[in-house]
């Protein structure tokens, strides 16, 4: 499958992945999941939720807004 997204992405042909350097493939396989999940709002709502589960810092204004919400 994700040889198929690569040449989808690229639009190239399956020899030329398998001429592909392993760092490039995970790149490019990288780039194109990233590129497809964005073309639909659950897709976009699954980066946003990756991207905030990776957080390791608050965000003290959120926090700030929320205390001031329930007073």
């Amino acid at each position: 499958m994700s040889e198929k997204l690569i040449i989808d992405y690229l639009n190239i042909s399956i020899f030329d992945i398998q001429d592909m350097p392993i760092d490039l493939y995970l790149f490019f396989m990288r780039e194109a999941f990233l590129t497809k999940m964005m073309e639909t709002k659950e897709g976009r709502d699954y980066l946003a939720d990756c991207w905030r589960f990776e957080q390791t810092k608050p965000d003290r204004q959120k926090i700030r807004e929320k205390i001031e919400d329930t007073k």
